[in-house]
């Protein structure tokens, strides 16, 4: 009963937070239709809060999104929907004349985003562009991808064009499985031009502090699955974060993460965000999270305890090889701490 007792003066993942920021593939929804338990968890999360949407996915408006996650059961407005057009307008404004001509690979989230903006759009190198934007969008093909090229032929540093990417994701999650992302695109057209796109959306700031500045937040929290673009970029900006096991990272990621990635908070699902999260405990070198304890002899990672929930053994295991600063290639460790039960699309 002791034990039941301290757990119940734990905080949640949410006291404190004025505004909830999350991510919405893998975190929200997979392809068209909701996670399980990601609705109601978030619209509880509403209560004594803002609840805003961060997204790396240029191929839809921010009105679109909206009008989806409405449908879905979350009740949005287009303001509170961030995306990665948004930074790449901010970063464009920076580096060309206003209403001057881009080139665009992408989508209609894209196009509306700088059109909004007064910049004209085309699909072709030979209306001589002053830059190139490249987002997501499930029909860009060659042929987009070989305008970009043409028209990024010319390094910038000799007189070239900006390239602006509004992310380089690498997967998205869909409803059938893991697709290819923006970032394996870009990297088609970097191949072909050797240049490195400027990039818009996560891991980058930009897209954080937009949606900071957006919903006056004071003391947030970001919601994510990939440790990559999610968490780094939230780490970079200041932002505590919560890694959701219902998208691309799975446990053997989080035990791997580097130190930049490592997210404030470990979820199974966004139901976890209300329950009370336990901290862990440090004694002669066994991490311990709730009954579940790990520790680290050499170059092996010991499980003392599995406990009774496989989530709380993750943590406890993280803990134990962040804590250590070492890279994850360094240790030997046992399968059962990377076992996967968690929802995934």
């Amino acid at each position: 009963m002791a034990l039941f007792g301290r757990r119940s003066t734990q905080p949640t993942p949410l006291d404190g937070v004025d505004v909830v920021l999350a991510d919405l593939d893998g975190v929200v929804y997979a392809g068209a239709g909701a996670l399980p338990h990601a609705i109601d968890s978030l619209n509880l999360s509403r209560e004594g809060r803002r609840l805003g949407y961060i997204t790396n996915n240029a191929s839809r408006t921010d009105v679109s999104v909206a009008e989806h996650l409405s449908e879905l059961g979350l009740q949005t407005t287009a303001s509170e929907v961030v995306t990665s057009p948004h930074a790449a307008v901010r970063l464009l404004v920076e580096r060309i004349v206003p209403g001057s001509t881009v080139l665009v690979v992408g989508g209609e989230g894209l196009v509306n985003e700088l059109e909004k903006s007064g910049f004209v759009v085309t699909r072709s190198a030979e209306d001589a562009p002053a830059a190139v934007v490249q987002g997501f969008a499930p029909e860009v093909g060659w042929a987009q991808l070989a305008e970009a090229a043409y028209a990024l032929a010319l390094p910038e540093e000799e007189g070239g064009i900006p390239w602006i990417a509004t992310n380089t994701d690498w997967t998205i999650p869909q409803a059938r499985g893991i697709a290819p992302g923006n970032g394996t695109l870009v990297s088609a057209v970097h191949t072909a031009v050797g240049r490195l796109a400027i990039v818009a959306g996560k891991p980058e700031v930009a897209i954080f502090n937009e949606a900071v500045a957006r919903f006056g937040a004071r003391h947030p929290v970001f919601l994510g699955d990939r440790l990559d673009t999610d968490i780094l970029g939230a780490n970079r900006a200041g932002i505590p974060s919560a890694l959701v096991l219902t998208g691309i990272d799975r446990p053997k990621h989080v035990l791997a993460a580097p130190t930049g990635s490592q997210p404030t908070y470990i979820l199974g699902d966004l139901r976890e965000l209300h329950q009370p999260y336990p901290l862990a405990q440090v004694r002669d070198g066994v991490v311990t999270v709730r009954d579940a304890q790990v520790r680290i002899e050499g170059p092996d990672v010991r499980i003392l305890a599995e406990g009774g929930n496989p989530i709380d053994l993750l943590r406890a295991g993280a803990k134990a090889i962040w804590d250590t600063g070492r890279a994850i290639y360094g240790f030997r460790v046992p399968e059962r701490l990377y076992a996967d039960p968690f929802h995934r699309p």
